[in-house]
Protein backbone atom coordinates (compact mmCIF):
# COMPACT_ATOMS: atom_id res chain seq x y z
CA UNK A 1 0.00 0.00 0.00
CA UNK A 2 2.79 2.44 0.82
CA UNK A 3 5.29 1.48 -1.90
CA UNK A 4 4.20 4.39 -4.12
CA UNK A 5 5.47 6.78 -1.46
CA UNK A 6 8.99 5.62 -2.30
CA UNK A 7 8.82 7.24 -5.74
CA UNK A 8 7.03 10.37 -4.56
CA UNK A 9 9.57 10.96 -1.81
CA UNK A 10 12.53 10.25 -4.08
CA UNK A 11 11.28 13.20 -6.11
CA UNK A 12 10.90 15.34 -2.96
CA UNK A 13 14.39 14.26 -1.92
CA UNK A 14 15.76 15.69 -5.15
CA UNK A 15 13.83 18.90 -4.50
CA UNK A 16 15.34 19.18 -1.02
CA UNK A 17 18.94 18.54 -2.05
CA UNK A 18 19.50 18.93 -5.79
CA UNK A 19 17.18 21.71 -6.96
CA UNK A 20 18.85 24.58 -5.13
CA UNK A 21 22.36 23.57 -6.28
CA UNK A 22 20.98 23.51 -9.84
CA UNK A 23 19.66 27.04 -9.34
CA UNK A 24 23.13 28.05 -8.10
CA UNK A 25 24.77 26.33 -11.07
CA UNK A 26 22.51 28.36 -13.37
CA UNK A 27 23.61 31.62 -11.74
CA UNK A 28 21.00 32.30 -9.04
CA UNK A 29 22.22 34.51 -6.14
CA UNK A 30 21.84 32.97 -2.65
CA UNK A 31 19.32 35.55 -1.41
CA UNK A 32 17.05 34.59 -4.35
CA UNK A 33 16.80 30.92 -3.33
CA UNK A 34 13.67 31.37 -1.16
CA UNK A 35 11.62 33.13 -3.85
CA UNK A 36 12.76 30.64 -6.51
CA UNK A 37 11.26 27.88 -4.33
CA UNK A 38 7.83 29.51 -4.13
CA UNK A 39 6.45 26.92 -6.57
CA UNK A 40 6.10 24.34 -3.79
CA UNK A 41 4.00 26.43 -1.40
CA UNK A 42 1.78 27.92 -4.08
CA UNK A 43 1.02 24.68 -5.90
CA UNK A 44 0.54 22.83 -2.61
CA UNK A 45 -1.83 25.49 -1.35
CA UNK A 46 -3.94 25.31 -4.49
CA UNK A 47 -3.64 21.73 -5.67
CA UNK A 48 -3.80 19.55 -2.55
CA UNK A 49 -7.03 20.76 -0.90
CA UNK A 50 -8.81 20.89 -4.26
CA UNK A 51 -7.66 17.40 -5.25
CA UNK A 52 -8.55 16.17 -1.76
CA UNK A 53 -12.08 17.53 -2.01
CA UNK A 54 -12.46 16.12 -5.53
CA UNK A 55 -11.26 12.67 -4.47
CA UNK A 56 -13.81 12.61 -1.63
CA UNK A 57 -16.53 12.93 -4.28
CA UNK A 58 -15.01 10.46 -6.77
CA UNK A 59 -15.71 6.78 -7.25
CA UNK A 60 -15.12 4.44 -10.17
CA UNK A 61 -15.57 0.68 -9.90
CA UNK A 62 -12.56 0.29 -12.19
CA UNK A 63 -10.21 3.07 -11.04
CA UNK A 64 -11.27 3.70 -7.44
CA UNK A 65 -11.44 6.97 -5.51
CA UNK A 66 -7.89 8.20 -4.82
CA UNK A 67 -5.86 6.21 -7.36
CA UNK A 68 -6.67 8.21 -10.53
CA UNK A 69 -5.28 11.37 -8.95
CA UNK A 70 -1.98 10.05 -7.67
CA UNK A 71 -1.40 8.08 -10.90
CA UNK A 72 -1.81 11.22 -13.04
CA UNK A 73 0.41 13.14 -10.62
CA UNK A 74 3.13 10.48 -10.85
CA UNK A 75 3.13 10.58 -14.66
CA UNK A 76 3.43 14.37 -14.66
CA UNK A 77 6.24 14.24 -12.08
CA UNK A 78 8.16 11.61 -14.08
CA UNK A 79 8.13 13.72 -17.24
CA UNK A 80 9.47 16.74 -15.34
CA UNK A 81 12.24 14.74 -13.67
CA UNK A 82 13.45 13.53 -17.07
CA UNK A 83 13.64 17.11 -18.33
CA UNK A 84 14.95 18.92 -15.22
CA UNK A 85 18.74 18.33 -15.38
CA UNK A 86 18.85 19.46 -19.01
CA UNK A 87 17.51 22.93 -18.10
CA UNK A 88 19.46 25.40 -20.29
CA UNK A 89 18.73 28.54 -18.22
CA UNK A 90 17.42 29.47 -14.77
CA UNK A 91 13.89 30.47 -15.82
CA UNK A 92 13.41 27.09 -17.53
CA UNK A 93 14.41 25.21 -14.35
CA UNK A 94 12.10 27.38 -12.23
CA UNK A 95 9.21 26.71 -14.63
CA UNK A 96 9.82 22.96 -14.50
CA UNK A 97 9.82 23.10 -10.71
CA UNK A 98 6.29 24.54 -10.82
CA UNK A 99 5.05 21.67 -13.01
CA UNK A 100 6.94 19.07 -10.94
CA UNK A 101 5.32 20.40 -7.77
CA UNK A 102 1.87 20.17 -9.32
CA UNK A 103 2.49 16.51 -10.11
CA UNK A 104 3.96 15.71 -6.69
CA UNK A 105 1.17 17.49 -4.82
CA UNK A 106 -1.46 15.82 -6.96
CA UNK A 107 0.01 12.45 -5.99
CA UNK A 108 0.72 13.25 -2.35
CA UNK A 109 -2.60 14.33 -0.86
CA UNK A 110 -4.87 11.52 -2.15
CA UNK A 111 -2.19 9.06 -1.02
CA UNK A 112 -2.42 10.33 2.59
CA UNK A 113 -6.20 9.90 2.47
CA UNK A 114 -5.83 6.50 0.75
CA UNK A 115 -3.92 5.09 3.73
CA UNK A 116 -6.50 6.47 6.16
CA UNK A 117 -9.32 4.98 4.08
CA UNK A 118 -7.82 1.51 4.15
CA UNK A 119 -6.96 1.12 7.84
CA UNK A 120 -9.04 0.73 11.02
CA UNK A 121 -8.28 3.31 13.70
CA UNK A 122 -6.12 0.94 15.76
CA UNK A 123 -3.75 0.53 12.77
CA UNK A 124 -3.54 4.21 11.77
CA UNK A 125 -0.39 4.86 13.78
CA UNK A 126 1.37 1.88 12.21
CA UNK A 127 0.13 2.83 8.74
CA UNK A 128 1.36 6.41 8.86
CA UNK A 129 4.67 5.48 10.48
CA UNK A 130 5.13 2.90 7.71
CA UNK A 131 4.51 5.78 5.33
CA UNK A 132 7.16 7.71 7.25
CA UNK A 133 9.55 4.79 6.69
CA UNK A 134 8.98 5.03 2.93
CA UNK A 135 9.47 8.80 3.13
CA UNK A 136 12.89 8.10 4.61
CA UNK A 137 13.64 5.37 2.08
CA UNK A 138 12.75 7.53 -0.94
CA UNK A 139 14.78 10.53 0.20
CA UNK A 140 17.58 8.17 1.25
CA UNK A 141 17.81 6.73 -2.26
CA UNK A 142 17.68 10.18 -3.86
CA UNK A 143 20.50 11.56 -1.76
CA UNK A 144 22.49 8.34 -1.86
CA UNK A 145 22.43 8.47 -5.65
CA UNK A 146 23.67 12.09 -5.62
CA UNK A 147 26.58 11.18 -3.32
CA UNK A 148 27.42 8.09 -5.40
CA UNK A 149 27.33 9.76 -8.82
CA UNK A 150 29.20 12.82 -7.57
CA UNK A 151 31.92 10.48 -6.29
CA UNK A 152 32.04 8.37 -9.45
CA UNK A 153 31.65 10.95 -12.19
CA UNK A 154 32.33 14.45 -10.84
CA UNK A 155 35.78 14.45 -12.42
CA UNK A 156 34.36 14.29 -15.90
CA UNK A 157 33.65 18.02 -16.09
CA UNK A 158 34.75 21.30 -14.54
CA UNK A 159 32.04 23.29 -12.75
CA UNK A 160 30.96 26.22 -14.91
CA UNK A 161 28.32 28.78 -13.92
CA UNK A 162 25.46 28.49 -16.38
CA UNK A 163 25.68 24.72 -16.88
CA UNK A 164 24.64 21.66 -14.87
CA UNK A 165 27.27 18.90 -14.50
CA UNK A 166 26.23 15.69 -16.20
CA UNK A 167 26.82 13.55 -13.09
CA UNK A 168 23.68 15.14 -11.62
CA UNK A 169 21.54 13.87 -14.51
CA UNK A 170 21.55 10.24 -13.39
CA UNK A 171 19.73 10.81 -10.10
CA UNK A 172 16.89 12.56 -11.91
CA UNK A 173 16.53 9.78 -14.46
CA UNK A 174 16.30 7.19 -11.68
CA UNK A 175 13.67 9.35 -9.96
CA UNK A 176 11.61 9.60 -13.13
CA UNK A 177 11.49 5.81 -13.40
CA UNK A 178 10.77 5.24 -9.70
CA UNK A 179 8.01 7.85 -9.61
CA UNK A 180 5.80 6.02 -12.08
CA UNK A 181 6.76 2.38 -11.34
CA UNK A 182 6.21 2.52 -7.57
CA UNK A 183 2.87 4.30 -7.93
CA UNK A 184 1.79 1.69 -10.49
CA UNK A 185 2.69 -1.03 -7.99
CA UNK A 186 0.36 0.44 -5.37
CA UNK A 187 -2.38 1.10 -7.93
CA UNK A 188 -2.31 -2.46 -9.26
CA UNK A 189 -1.70 -4.29 -5.97
CA UNK A 190 -3.94 -2.45 -3.47
CA UNK A 191 -7.71 -2.35 -4.06
CA UNK A 192 -9.67 0.56 -2.66
CA UNK A 193 -12.58 0.00 -0.28
CA UNK A 194 -15.89 0.91 -2.00
CA UNK A 195 -17.82 3.81 -0.45
CA UNK A 196 -20.79 3.10 1.80
CA UNK A 197 -24.28 3.50 0.39
CA UNK A 198 -24.55 6.91 2.08
CA UNK A 199 -21.22 8.05 0.63
CA UNK A 200 -22.15 6.71 -2.82
CA UNK A 201 -25.43 8.63 -2.66
CA UNK A 202 -23.52 11.84 -1.89
CA UNK A 203 -21.09 11.16 -4.75
CA UNK A 204 -23.96 10.57 -7.20
CA UNK A 205 -25.68 13.77 -6.04
CA UNK A 206 -22.49 15.69 -6.75
CA UNK A 207 -22.19 14.13 -10.22
CA UNK A 208 -25.80 15.12 -11.00
CA UNK A 209 -25.18 18.80 -10.34
CA UNK A 210 -24.77 21.26 -13.24
CA UNK A 211 -21.20 21.68 -14.51
CA UNK A 212 -20.71 25.11 -12.93
CA UNK A 213 -21.81 23.82 -9.52
CA UNK A 214 -19.53 20.79 -9.83
CA UNK A 215 -16.56 23.12 -10.49
CA UNK A 216 -17.44 25.21 -7.44
CA UNK A 217 -18.09 22.18 -5.20
CA UNK A 218 -14.45 21.55 -4.07
CA UNK A 219 -14.08 25.19 -3.04
CA UNK A 220 -17.35 25.00 -1.10
CA UNK A 221 -16.20 21.78 0.58
CA UNK A 222 -12.90 23.37 1.60
CA UNK A 223 -14.63 26.46 3.01
CA UNK A 224 -17.19 24.45 5.00
CA UNK A 225 -14.53 22.06 6.33
CA UNK A 226 -12.32 24.93 7.53
CA UNK A 227 -15.29 26.44 9.38
CA UNK A 228 -15.97 23.09 11.11
CA UNK A 229 -12.32 22.19 11.62
CA UNK A 230 -11.45 20.61 14.99
CA UNK A 231 -9.59 22.85 17.47
CA UNK A 232 -6.77 20.31 17.41
CA UNK A 233 -5.98 21.20 13.79
CA UNK A 234 -5.86 24.92 14.60
CA UNK A 235 -3.33 24.19 17.36
CA UNK A 236 -1.35 21.97 14.99
CA UNK A 237 -1.31 24.86 12.51
CA UNK A 238 0.64 26.95 15.05
CA UNK A 239 3.24 24.17 15.36
CA UNK A 240 3.47 23.84 11.58
CA UNK A 241 4.01 27.59 11.15
CA UNK A 242 7.38 27.37 12.90
CA UNK A 243 8.27 23.81 11.88
CA UNK A 244 7.87 24.15 8.11
CA UNK A 245 9.30 27.67 7.90
CA UNK A 246 12.41 26.27 9.60
CA UNK A 247 12.59 23.17 7.39
CA UNK A 248 12.49 25.27 4.22
CA UNK A 249 15.41 27.36 5.52
CA UNK A 250 17.38 24.20 6.28
CA UNK A 251 16.84 22.70 2.82
CA UNK A 252 17.69 25.93 1.03
CA UNK A 253 20.79 26.90 2.98
CA UNK A 254 22.74 23.73 3.72
CA UNK A 255 24.67 24.05 0.45
CA UNK A 256 25.59 27.75 1.07
CA UNK A 257 26.42 26.81 4.70
CA UNK A 258 29.02 24.22 3.71
CA UNK A 259 30.50 26.54 1.10
CA UNK A 260 31.07 28.95 4.01
CA UNK A 261 32.06 26.65 6.90
CA UNK A 262 34.08 24.09 4.93
CA UNK A 263 35.25 26.12 1.92
CA UNK A 264 33.59 23.72 -0.53
CA UNK A 265 32.68 24.34 -4.16
CA UNK A 266 28.99 24.20 -5.05
CA UNK A 267 29.26 20.57 -6.13
CA UNK A 268 31.16 19.51 -3.00
CA UNK A 269 28.72 21.41 -0.78
CA UNK A 270 25.76 19.79 -2.56
CA UNK A 271 27.33 16.39 -1.98
CA UNK A 272 27.86 17.15 1.73
CA UNK A 273 24.25 18.32 1.96
CA UNK A 274 23.16 15.06 0.33
CA UNK A 275 25.20 13.11 2.89
CA UNK A 276 23.39 14.99 5.67
CA UNK A 277 20.04 14.06 4.16
CA UNK A 278 21.25 10.52 3.59
CA UNK A 279 22.13 10.20 7.27
CA UNK A 280 18.91 11.57 8.73
CA UNK A 281 16.77 9.50 6.39
CA UNK A 282 18.62 6.31 7.39
CA UNK A 283 17.74 7.21 10.99
CA UNK A 284 14.15 7.91 9.93
CA UNK A 285 13.86 4.45 8.38
CA UNK A 286 15.31 2.82 11.49
CA UNK A 287 13.14 4.62 14.06
CA UNK A 288 9.88 5.17 12.16
CA UNK A 289 8.21 1.96 13.29
CA UNK A 290 9.88 2.10 16.72
CA UNK A 291 7.96 5.32 17.35
CA UNK A 292 4.65 3.41 17.16
CA UNK A 293 4.86 1.64 20.58
CA UNK A 294 6.58 4.69 22.08
CA UNK A 295 3.72 6.91 20.90
CA UNK A 296 1.13 4.49 22.23
CA UNK A 297 2.87 4.40 25.61
CA UNK A 298 3.81 8.07 26.09
CA UNK A 299 1.30 9.83 23.82
CA UNK A 300 1.80 11.41 20.42
CA UNK A 301 2.07 14.93 21.84
CA UNK A 302 5.10 14.22 24.05
CA UNK A 303 6.99 12.21 21.45
CA UNK A 304 6.31 14.83 18.78
CA UNK A 305 7.37 17.76 20.99
CA UNK A 306 10.58 16.06 22.14
CA UNK A 307 11.43 15.18 18.55
CA UNK A 308 11.05 18.81 17.50
CA UNK A 309 13.27 19.91 20.40
CA UNK A 310 15.91 17.41 19.27
CA UNK A 311 15.76 18.83 15.75
CA UNK A 312 16.35 22.31 17.17
CA UNK A 313 19.47 21.08 18.96
CA UNK A 314 20.71 19.52 15.72
CA UNK A 315 20.39 22.78 13.77
CA UNK A 316 22.05 24.79 16.55
CA UNK A 317 25.10 22.51 16.41
CA UNK A 318 25.64 22.08 12.64
CA UNK A 319 27.24 25.50 11.94
CA UNK A 320 29.94 24.92 14.55
CA UNK A 321 31.18 21.57 13.22
CA UNK A 322 33.74 21.78 10.40
CA UNK A 323 34.56 18.09 10.17
CA UNK A 324 32.56 16.50 7.28
CA UNK A 325 32.05 13.28 9.27
CA UNK A 326 31.31 14.74 12.70
CA UNK A 327 28.71 17.08 11.19
CA UNK A 328 26.65 13.98 10.38
CA UNK A 329 26.15 13.23 14.10
CA UNK A 330 23.41 15.87 14.67
CA UNK A 331 21.48 14.21 11.84
CA UNK A 332 20.57 11.42 14.26
CA UNK A 333 18.37 13.88 16.17
CA UNK A 334 17.13 15.37 12.91
CA UNK A 335 16.20 11.89 11.63
CA UNK A 336 14.14 11.11 14.73
CA UNK A 337 12.41 14.47 14.31
CA UNK A 338 11.74 13.85 10.63
CA UNK A 339 10.23 10.42 11.39
CA UNK A 340 7.90 12.00 13.94
CA UNK A 341 6.94 14.90 11.63
CA UNK A 342 6.06 12.54 8.78
CA UNK A 343 3.89 10.22 10.85
CA UNK A 344 2.53 11.42 14.17
CA UNK A 345 0.54 14.50 13.03
CA UNK A 346 -1.23 12.50 10.29
CA UNK A 347 -2.20 9.81 12.77
CA UNK A 348 -3.60 12.45 15.14
CA UNK A 349 -5.57 14.21 12.43
CA UNK A 350 -7.00 10.97 10.99
CA UNK A 351 -8.41 10.15 14.41
CA UNK A 352 -10.30 13.44 14.78
CA UNK A 353 -11.76 14.08 11.30
CA UNK A 354 -14.82 12.39 9.79
CA UNK A 355 -14.14 9.54 7.33
CA UNK A 356 -16.19 11.05 4.50
CA UNK A 357 -14.11 14.25 4.61
CA UNK A 358 -10.68 12.74 5.16
CA UNK A 359 -9.49 13.80 1.71
CA UNK A 360 -10.35 17.47 2.12
CA UNK A 361 -8.97 17.59 5.68
CA UNK A 362 -5.68 16.06 4.54
CA UNK A 363 -5.61 18.80 1.91
CA UNK A 364 -6.25 21.44 4.57
CA UNK A 365 -3.47 19.91 6.67
CA UNK A 366 -1.18 20.38 3.70
CA UNK A 367 -2.27 24.01 3.48
CA UNK A 368 -0.86 24.37 6.98
CA UNK A 369 2.43 23.08 5.59
CA UNK A 370 2.65 25.17 2.45
CA UNK A 371 1.45 28.48 3.95
CA UNK A 372 4.54 28.69 6.22
CA UNK A 373 6.67 27.67 3.23
CA UNK A 374 5.07 30.42 1.17
CA UNK A 375 5.68 32.96 3.92
CA UNK A 376 9.31 31.81 4.05
CA UNK A 377 9.84 32.21 0.31
CA UNK A 378 8.47 35.76 0.44
CA UNK A 379 10.08 36.94 3.67
CA UNK A 380 13.30 35.08 4.30
CA UNK A 381 15.25 36.51 1.35
CA UNK A 382 15.17 40.04 2.88
CA UNK A 383 15.67 38.60 6.38
CA UNK A 384 18.74 36.70 5.17
CA UNK A 385 20.17 39.69 3.33
CA UNK A 386 19.44 42.55 5.73
CA UNK A 387 19.01 41.01 9.22
CA UNK A 388 21.27 37.95 9.06
CA UNK A 389 24.04 39.58 7.06
CA UNK A 390 23.75 37.16 4.11
CA UNK A 391 25.36 34.60 6.41
CA UNK A 392 24.27 30.97 6.08
CA UNK A 393 25.43 30.24 9.65
CA UNK A 394 22.93 32.77 10.98
CA UNK A 395 20.25 31.25 8.75
CA UNK A 396 20.76 27.81 10.30
CA UNK A 397 20.67 29.20 13.85
CA UNK A 398 17.49 31.08 12.98
CA UNK A 399 15.92 27.80 11.80
CA UNK A 400 16.96 26.11 15.05
CA UNK A 401 15.21 28.80 17.09
CA UNK A 402 12.02 28.28 15.09
CA UNK A 403 12.12 24.55 15.82
CA UNK A 404 12.41 25.33 19.53
CA UNK A 405 9.23 27.42 19.29
CA UNK A 406 7.52 24.57 17.39
CA UNK A 407 8.36 22.17 20.25
CA UNK A 408 6.82 24.54 22.79
CA UNK A 409 3.60 24.85 20.78
CA UNK A 410 3.47 21.07 20.26
CA UNK A 411 3.05 20.63 24.02
CA UNK A 412 -0.31 22.42 23.69
CA UNK A 413 -1.72 19.68 21.43
CA UNK A 414 -4.51 17.57 22.90
CA UNK A 415 -6.20 14.91 20.79
CA UNK A 416 -9.95 15.23 20.71
CA UNK A 417 -12.54 12.52 20.63
CA UNK A 418 -13.92 12.00 17.12
CA UNK A 419 -17.50 11.73 18.36
CA UNK A 420 -17.18 15.14 20.03
CA UNK A 421 -15.82 16.60 16.81
CA UNK A 422 -18.69 15.19 14.78
CA UNK A 423 -21.21 16.65 17.22
CA UNK A 424 -19.59 20.06 16.74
Amino acid sequence: MNVGFLGIQYSFGLQQTAINPIFLYLGAPEDMLPILNIAGPITGLIVQPIIGAMSDKTWSARWGRRKPYFLIGAILGSLCLFAFPTSPVLWFAVGLLWILDVGNNMAMEPYRAFVGDKLPEKQLSLGYQMQSLFVGAGILLANGSIVLFQYLFSGESVEVVGSIPTWLYYSFYIGAILSITTILWSVLKTPEIPPSSEELSEINKAKAKPFAERIALPFKEISESIQKMPKFMWKLGAVYLFQWYALFIYWQYTTPLFKLTMGYSTGEAASQSAQMSLTYNIVTMLVALALVPLTLKCGGKKVYALSLAGTAIALFSIPYIQDPLLVLVPMVLFGVGWAAMMGIPYTMVSKVVPQERRGVYMGILNMMIVIPMGIETLTFGPIYKYLLGSNAINAMLFAGALFAFAAIFAMRLNEENKEEVLEL
